[in-house]
């Protein structure tokens, strides 16, 4: 996917978060020490991925309890959101949802803030870790408990995960393949530059829609950019345009209460 991987290394932000440190960079097989050009840093605020240098911006982490996801759920117009339209969420319907390309989340969480359970799917380890620690943060908290209590979280290759399902299949699969997005607001393009080196394009993407396709028993959604061409393979039943993006809408059986 990419040419060559940047270095990164995991960072304690005080002596006490060291042991924790130790604990990522074993599973991450990521160095404690060195020159590096991003950082894993473990703080009070939880786990945060930040570029390194002068000109950087500022750390990125998952955050379900406050800031714009909060925000969101409060006050972002509940199951009349584009996103709640496309996986089918209506009266007395509240699909299981397989978030296959689940990032950090917040789709996937606001999906679940309206009822739906989720299994989300990162196969990018250290996205996956930011979303594991917010999720587990969040989980301890009266009120969003319950909601990340619906959020089930499998870090791998969502093409081969999704060819080896056991058990019953997800209502709805809901792709978000990695695209030039053209929301130009500050969070999105500081996500963007640190995310980008790490994931770089989604070429496997026609792949991930195949077998997805081939796993969802009533409906698949995938998430564009408004001006981008469908992904490559079957072609989307419909579609809703919002005013940067847009959900192609692949229908495969009615869903019903």
């Amino acid at each position: 996917m990419i040419a060559s991987a940047p270095r990164i290394l995991v960072q304690p932000l005080a002596p006490v978060y060291r042991a924790a440190a130790e604990q990522w960079a074993a599973r991450l097989g990521l160095p404690l020490d060195g020159e590096a050009e991003f950082a894993l840093q473990l703080g009070d605020e939880g786990l945060q991925l930040v570029e390194l240098g002068p000109q950087a911006p500022g750390p990125v982490r998952v955050d379900f309890v406050g800031g714009a996801v909060a925000h969101r759920r409060r006050f972002g117009g509940g199951s009349g959101q584009m996103i709640a339209k496309a996986v089918g969420v209506q009266p007395g319907v509240r699909p299981r949802v397989l978030d296959a390309t689940a990032g950090l989340g917040r789709d996937a969480f606001v999906l679940a803030s309206l009822g739906c359970e989720l299994t989300l799917i990162e196969r990018q380890p250290i996205i996956a870790a930011l979303l594991e620690d917010g999720l587990a943060r969040a989980a301890s908290d009266a009120e969003v408990g319950p909601i990340v209590a619906r959020m089930r979280l499998l870090s791998g290759d969502a093409i081969r995960l999704m060819q080896a399902w056991a058990g019953e299949a997800p209502q709805v699969i809901y792709l978000d393949p990695m695209f030039p997005h053209r929301d130009k607001s500050a969070l999105v393009k500081k996500e963007m530059r640190l995310f980008r080196p790490l994931v770089g394009d989604d070429l496997d993407a026609p792949a991930l829609l195949e077998a997805a396709l081939a796993l969802a028993s009533h409906r698949v959604v995938v998430k564009r950019s408004r001006k981008a061409p469908a992904i490559a393979g079957a072609k989307p039943g419909y579609s809703l345009d919002g005013k940067s993006s847009r959900y192609d809408i692949y229908p495969l059986r009615k869903l019903q209460a």
